[in-house]
């Protein structure tokens, strides 16, 4: 399987516009299974700040039984 990775600018229309040079690559027939990554940064600092608010939470006492293993 061959990949061709490029980025472009949504811009609120229902289809994704392929530049020049990517359409040219494409063969005239045939199957294409097309993956859409879009960048969101707020889920990623909103996922990396409750991690570490987890992280940095103190351990439940009960917990405590486990210390004497380390």
């Amino acid at each position: 399987m061959n990949m061709i990775e490029f980025e472009t600018e949504l811009d609120g229309k229902t289809y994704l516009t392929l530049p020049e040079k990517v359409a040219s690559q494409l063969p005239k027939t045939g199957h294409a299974k097309v993956i859409v990554l879009l960048e969101d940064d707020s889920d990623d600092v909103n996922w990396r700040s409750a991690a570490y608010a987890q992280f940095m939470k103190e351990d439940d006492p009960d917990d405590a039984v486990y210390d004497k293993y380390l």
